[in-house]
């Protein structure tokens, strides 16, 4: 069973930083992509960024590149989101989630686990 802790979340102003962690297993992260992905209230839960698993290719949602950051400490067994110049529109539910279904890596169908998720308020 794949278990996806994330922490990290909370509230920063407008152009702050923060940095989200998602804890799982050795197992978990040489056979997985590992993806982040967010969900706003009203709104469908969207892919943010990935890292494909062997290869270390990452994809980042058009929103986000070039603010966020996608890395995983093989050595601590985790996953990190850094997120920098954020922005009100980044306001949301943040979830950690790991698959092996052939798919696009920022689609919700490639993912099969998904931690409990850790909110990002971000203030104007």
């Amino acid at each position: 069973q794949v278990q996806l802790v994330e922490s990290g979340g909370g509230s920063v102003q407008a152009g702050g930083s923060l940095r989200l962690s998602c804890a799982a297993s050795a197992y978990t992260y040489s056979n997985y992509n590992m993806g982040w992905f967010r969900q706003a209230p009203g709104k469908e839960r969207e892919g943010v960024a990935a890292i494909l698993t062997g290869r270390g290719f990452t994809v980042y949602a058009t929103s986000v590149k070039g603010r966020f950051t996608i890395s995983q400490d093989n050595a601590k067994n985790t996953l990190y989101l850094q997120m920098n110049n954020l922005k009100p529109e980044d306001t949301a539910m943040y979830y950690c989630a790991a698959g092996d279904i052939h798919g696009s890596p920022l689609g919700r169908e490639t993912y099969n686990y998904w931690g409990q998720g850790t909110q990002v308020t971000v203030s104007s």
